[in-house]
């Protein structure tokens, strides 16, 4: 009506921005339920699903809990930035952006934590790889993870050799019945380049010989001290690293400019139309 004047109301999402979080969270969304199909499968493989008491009577770390874990928590952080963005929905925004800073700022007070108190890291991660030397003929999973890592750094247990005396096949008690009595895992040896077949009985017995002895055939070298060394050699590269994932991180939440054109709800052509229902019938307030 004339003489009156007509207020319309901003949208709360820019249609720049509203796109950009879309692409980046679809992403995300598609990876975390990769990473978390990847974790029930191996569970689903290993009974697990059908033993659920079977996750507490491993004595070490079952890899699998890291596809798990971080495959629910992108896929939930995914779902709330894709719906939060196309409906609009300030509530699903603020979880998204709330939830991302919280693991964000968890990750920088870890990593100034294990700046400060390397001594006590170092202790920890002694303790938890025994842990997981302990382990090491339970789970396939584990037994595959601590080889790679050993092969990788060129290690032998947590601070050497000697720290397989603590699994019940390695140790070199009288009472130990097993053929790998006083050895070691095959990923301890020292690889011959000249060798097409790998070796997987070279570290038997070798923990009977003289420690100048075993240089020749297994890795004398902790795994702690290899790991911190290899730090040390690729700092600018691991630096980067974290870099990389602080900004996928920070940037979706400065993606949003608080003014902007309107932008109608519309949906990307590759979007299928289940998608654009379920999106659709999605409150844009809650």
């Amino acid at each position: 009506m004339p003489g009156k004047h007509q207020h319309f109301q901003e949208p709360e999402v820019g249609c720049c921005g509203k796109y950009f979080l879309f692409g980046f969270n679809i992403v995300f969304w598609v990876l975390g339920a990769l990473f978390l199909a990847i974790g029930l499968w191996a569970w689903g493989e290993k009974g697990v699903l059908s033993n659920i008491s079977a996750l507490t009577d491993l004595g070490g770390l079952d890899p699998v809990w890291l596809f798990v874990v971080v495959g629910g928590v992108m896929s939930v952080l995914g779902f709330a930035g894709c719906i939060g963005a196309l409906r609009e929905n300030t509530f699903l925004l603020k979880f998204f952006s709330v939830f991302l800073g919280l693991i964000f700022f968890l990750e920088l007070a870890t990593g100034i934590l294990a700046f400060v108190f390397k001594d006590w890291i170092r202790d920890q991660l002694n303790f938890f790889i025994n842990n997981n030397v302990k382990a090491y003929r339970d789970d396939i999973d584990l037994q595959n993870l601590i080889d790679f890592a050993q092969e990788y750094w060129s290690c032998c247990g947590a601070r050497g050799p000697n720290d397989w005396n603590l699994n019940i096949y390695f140790n070199c008690t009288d009472l130990n019945p097993s053929r790998e009595r006083c050895g070691v895992p095959f990923s301890c040896c020292v690889r011959d380049p000249a060798e097409d077949v790998l070796n997987t009985q070279c570290g038997y017995d070798v923990r009977l010989k003289l420690e100048l002895e075993q240089q020749g055939s297994i890795h004398t070298k902790g795994c702690v001290g290899q790991f911190e060394k290899w730090l040390q050699d690729n700092l600018i590269v691991v630096a980067g690293v974290f870099v990389g994932i602080a900004l996928l991180q920070v940037l979706p939440q400065h993606s949003m400019p608080p003014t902007s054109p309107p932008c109608q709800q519309t949906f990307p052509h590759f979007a299928p139309s289940s998608y654009r229902s379920l999106v659709s019938a999605w409150p844009r307030t809650l």
